[in-house]
Order: structure tokens, then sequence, then C-alpha cells
């Protein structure tokens, strides 16, 4: 008979104890998720701004490029037609 008490004491104290376990385990998934959404909705706004700063740079490239100044020190580089030469070397 002592050995069918120490059995339901042992399962009596393993399903508490897989009760608390379970509550703990939603409480810390909760938490995750959580700050899942958070991260995700973070990284969508830091999109959308380094979209909105990469079209400030190219419109301030371009207006530097066209400023006087500017082309005054470094001056457009002009490509040579290297296909007319080479057309003549290989005749």
């Amino acid at each position: 008979m002592e050995t069918v008490m120490k059995a339901d004491i042992f399962f009596f104290i393993s399903s508490i104890a897989s009760v608390v376990l379970t509550v703990l385990l939603s409480i810390v998934l909760y938490y995750f998720i959580k700050a899942g959404r958070n991260l995700y909705d973070i990284s969508e706004k830091l999109q959308d701004h380094f979209k909105e700063s990469e079209e400030f740079v190219f419109d301030l490239k371009e207006r530097i490029e066209e400023n006087f100044i500017f082309r005054m020190f470094f001056p457009r580089v002009r490509k040579k037609k290297r296909s007319a030469e080479k057309v003549s070397e290989s005749k």
C-alpha cells in the first residue's frame, strides 16, 4: 500500500510541475512573439527611412555634379572611341 501512496504523490507532484512549466513556457513564448513583432516593426521603419535617405543622397550627388565650381575642379572625363582604333589596327 505504501508504494501506491508514493506513486500517487509522485504523479501529483509531476502534474503540478508540468502545469507550472507549461504556464511559464507560455509566458516566455508570449514575450518572444511580442519582441519579434517589435523587431519586425523597427526593421520596416528602418527600411523606409533608408529608401528616403538613398533618394536624398542621389539627389544631392546630382546637384553637386551639376555645380559649376565642382565641374571646374573635377571636369567630366570623356571616353575615347577605342572601337574605331581597334578596327584600324586589325586591318
